[in-house]
């Protein structure tokens, strides 16, 4: 396939194949470009700190208002009333509205801006647990101690239990090791060439359900094409293969885009992998930083795919008949999903995924739905300006929760194991900036209860419950593997 293709860019909930049509120009002005009378996109920080700060204080702290640092809203503390009183103002009170000065997008900015404020606030009055290794943790449903697992590795990623108790783990750079007892192996020699740069490298390792059998083990990476591993573009694959004498053999491709679909960046890459009780694996692949990738079925990135265990492309996928269409995609609107998890009761698949600043989301996916990068969001850009006004729109999915500020969620797991009962089926959430492992209780579609166990002993990358019923979790900076382990009452 050449590069002379057409994008074929959709929004609606369901498509059925073979009758996906080409978003009209207007549609997409709509969608990309501030439609009120003052279309920027100027820093809010500089915005506050020019217009509000002299009323409500330089940290939001307050002066001639009260503070916008608790709980305590006059008009209502959601978004929507926030957005509102910005926007018509309360001149009763003193407040001018601000619909004439700053643009629709804008005003979605500042209330980002107001919730990172507040939430940092709060984080400082928290108090969370710390815990040094081996510190006892009180939680609201069980005590637990951190144990080390392994440490000296470089970006650990993902873990793997093998029958026999040892782990796999992959590093960023390029490494499969083994972990024996708390030591870490050699790598693994033979293993997939990896473009190791920015986020991208060896990520994923994932068994075959039936690896006693049959010995699959499955990686996900940011392959360089035919091109060096220096290559200035890359794309997310996967393979599976064997380890045999400490080399890893008997490789065999299960998923590699096209070659013109490989972008050049180091940024948005996923990628978990998740097998169901149908022999599918489904996994996900960022954006690659081009946001508008997201809504292209032309293209891989910002999906999440769906296949069998050997690669084949399931009939009842929701694109296969879509002319253009990578036939694996299952969802699409994603921007960076790097958590993908089954419920162990429902068997839906559950999705964190990488907001901007602002807007970290989880989801559930659900075949052929668009979930709206980056037509929607719930956050803006890094360096504080707007990316739009708009966090709904007909047709596209709504996140079950998300994470204003980012926490930079990443891996996560549904606790199914016997050493914390009262956490059975809870989802377990890791956060990189944040620096954190959360709980989330989750009834039905609804999330009804968020904890956070431990922060600041380093970046949570992943989580997983090991056979052992222990939770294992992943860290980068420190590189290292902990255990969490029940402390008797």
């Amino acid at each position: 396939m050449t590069d002379n293709h057409t994008p074929h860019t959709v929004d609606s909930r369901q498509v059925i194949p073979g009758r996906v049509t080409l978003l009209s120009v207007a549609f997409l002005a709509s969608v990309f470009i501030v439609s009120d009378t003052v279309a920027q996109n100027r820093e809010v920080g500089r915005l506050y700190s020019e217009n509000c700060a002299s009323c409500h204080g330089a940290n939001l702290e307050g002066g001639q208002t009260e503070s916008m640092l608790d709980d305590n809203w006059r008009h209502g503390g959601d978004d929507e009333s926030l957005t509102r009183v910005i926007r018509d103002g309360a001149e009763s009170e003193g407040m001018p509205a601000w619909k004439g000065m700053l643009s629709e997008s804008e005003i979605r900015a500042m209330v980002v801006y107001i919730r990172e404020k507040a939430t940092q606030n709060r984080n400082r009055q928290a108090g969370y647990p710390k815990p040094s290794l081996g510190d006892r943790v009180n939680s609201r449903e069980h005590t637990f101690s951190v144990k080390p697992v392994a440490s000296g590795l470089s970006t650990p990623w993902s873990l793997a239990f093998l029958p026999d108790s040892r782990i796999l783990v992959t590093e960023l750079p390029g490494s499969l090791r083994i972990i024996d007892n708390g030591e870490v192996g050699a790598a693994i020699t033979g293993t997939p060439r990896v473009r190791a740069r920015g986020q991208g490298g060896l990520m994923e390792v994932a068994l075959h359900p039936g690896f006693k059998t049959n010995g699959w083990i499955y990686l996900a990476f940011t392959d360089p094409g035919d091109a060096l591993p220096t290559s200035e573009v890359g794309l997310t694959a996967v393979v599976r293969g064997r380890i045999k004498d400490h080399r890893w053999v008997d490789e065999e491709t299960i998923f590699r885009a096209p070659r013109w679909t490989y972008r050049p960046g180091g940024v948005h890459f996923g990628c978990r992998l998740v097998f169901d009780d149908a022999g599918h694996l489904f996994f996900s692949i960022g954006e690659r930083g081009h946001m508008q990738d997201a809504q292209d079925l032309t293209r891989p990135n910002g999906k999440v795919h769906r296949i069998f265990d050997d690669g084949r492309i399931p009939q009842d996928n929701p694109f296969l008949r879509v002319s253009n269409a990578i036939p694996s995609i299952w969802s699409y609107g994603h921007r960076n999903p790097q958590g993908l998890s089954l419920h162990p009761v429902t068997r839906e698949l559950w999705a964190t995924e990488h907001g901007p600043r602002g807007g970290d989301e989880l989801n559930l996916v659900q075949k052929s739905l668009n979930y709206g990068w980056p037509i929607i969001t719930y956050g803006m850009n890094y360096n504080g300006t707007p990316i739009t006004a708009l966090t709904a729109k007909e047709g596209l999915e709504q996140p079950v929760i998300h994470w204003t500020p980012s926490i930079a969620v990443c891996g996560i797991d549904f606790y199914q194991g016997d050493k914390f009962p009262r956490w059975k089926n809870n989802l377990l959430v890791t956060g990189l900036a944040s620096e954190e492992l959360r709980r989330v209780v989750i009834d039905g579609h609804r999330v009804v209860e968020q904890e956070i166990l431990f922060k600041g002993i380093g970046r949570g990358r992943h989580v997983i419950t090991g056979p052992d019923g222990f939770i294992y979790v992943v860290l980068n900076k420190p590189d290292s593997v902990v255990r969490l382990e029940p402390v008797a009452q």
